[in-house]
């Protein structure tokens, strides 16, 4: 379905999961133990896990808030891109990376919800990629201080607005992390 030619491929996009990310995030253990279980679903079913991983002044390249959470680790073979912008393929090499994949659509987890998240999905839908969401596979902190509602609201508003998206030649979805179809539409 997606706009992109000659490109049938899922891949399994994991987004700034973390040490500085999501440390205090909400239900951290639980959407890391839902990611790290999608990233094994994939690799058994030969789908490309690519990572994101971001750094920026508050996040420092090389530091250990920097680095992947522990309970994940990036396969050799698995593409790692750095980015130092919300929208993952803001001024990276996602694109070129997805392209000699034949990657047309992206099952997309990760932190943060508010931020990276929606900024990636966004970034990927105009640039013509069908898009699904793991509604139980992406968090965020707290930022109630700064007037922001509850994580939990957050993450279901995204979760609700995303199932909504629609676009010619795209698709966009919700779906949990147990019934993720990595060979079609979820």
């Amino acid at each position: 379905m997606t706009t992109l030619e000659n490109r049938p491929n899922t891949a399994l996009l994991v987004v700034d999961v973390q040490k500085g990310v999501v440390g205090g995030a909400h239900q951290r253990d639980a959407v890391v133990a839902n990611v790290a279980g999608l990233v094994e679903r994939a690799r058994r079913e030969e789908v490309p896990v690519v990572w994101v991983q971001h750094s920026d002044e508050g996040l420092t390249r090389g530091s250990d808030d920097w680095r992947i959470v522990p309970e994940l680790t990036p396969g050799d073979a698995e593409p790692l891109v750095e980015k130092s912008y919300g929208d993952s393929f803001e001024d990276t090499a996602l694109e070129t990376v997805l392209s000699k994949l034949g990657t047309g659509r992206l099952v997309v987890v990760g932190a943060e919800t508010d931020a990276c998240i929606r900024s990636t999905l966004h970034g990927a839908f105009t640039r013509g990629y069908d898009v699904t969401l793991v509604s139980d596979a992406h968090t965020a902190g707290d930022k109630t201080a700064w007037g922001a509602p509850p994580v939990e609201q957050v993450i279901a508003h995204t979760n609700l607005y995303w199932s909504f998206q629609a676009a010619p030649g795209r698709t966009a979805g919700v779906v949990a992390a147990a019934d993720v179809v990595f060979g079609g539409a979820s």
